[in-house]
């Protein structure tokens, strides 16, 4: 489990495809000192297992689904990925459950100087099947930063980003149209599990209830 807060910015050294398989390299110069093969890290958000590591860098094979669900089938070599260590039992919760389960991918539109402060708004456009998940003031992993909804209008959603998140993450290096990767709130899609659940137990008690004639 991770918390959002992102712990250091690596760059993508290469993405190998050998007979089918692809093995993302990613260059590191704190969090891999702490890594041992089989640890797993976040990488923009996904949650990978280090499987061959060195003083400058570490590997990670990406399944397939990885690979088409998130931003690694779109970024270059040279790309900054933001990383982050599993939280520690012992560690502080400093931002909000993430698993590095990536939910898909929306597309970064910009990051800009709001008026008269050194904070910045970040737009984004999200995929229209997560919107019923992102509320205003609620929490949404963009990248792997855990972040909190400022306005949602339609498939855009606007966050505040202040300028240490911008100077500690891939932010700043972001362009127009570049796919960002997204984890939704895992206790919004419990909550409508849960509600579907109990709306199809309530229908199937007033059908019998009709079918014994009250």
């Amino acid at each position: 489990m991770f918390t959002g807060i992102i712990e250091e910015v690596g760059r993508v050294a290469g993405i190998a495809n050998q007979n089918g398989n692809r093995r993302l390299t990613v260059t590191a110069s704190q969090l891999n000192r702490e890594l041992k093969q089989g640890d797993s890290i976040a990488v923009s958000g996904v949650c990978l297992t280090a499987v061959e590591i060195t003083p400058q860098s570490f590997a990670a094979d990406l399944a397939e689904e990885t690979w088409k669900r998130t931003s690694f089938s779109r970024i270059r070599e040279g790309a900054l990925v933001n990383l982050e260590l599993p939280m520690r039992a012992d560690g502080r919760f400093g931002g909000h459950i993430v698993q590095g389960h990536v939910d898909g991918t929306g597309k970064f539109l910009a990051l800009d100087k709001i008026p008269g402060a050194d904070s910045y708004w970040l737009r984004i456009e999200i995929p229209p099947e997560l919107g019923r998940y992102v509320i205003s003031k609620g929490s949404l992993s963009i990248e792997g930063i855990s972040l909190t909804v400022a306005k949602v209008e339609g498939t855009q959603v606007t966050v505040a980003i202040i300028p240490h998140t911008t100077e500690a993450t891939n932010l700043k290096s972001l362009k127009p149209g570049d796919p960002v990767n997204l984890e939704v709130d895992m206790i919004a899609k419990y909550v409508e599990k849960m509600m579907r659940r109990d709306s199809a137990s309530s229908s199937i008690t007033i059908e019998r209830l009709v079918q014994q004639g009250f």
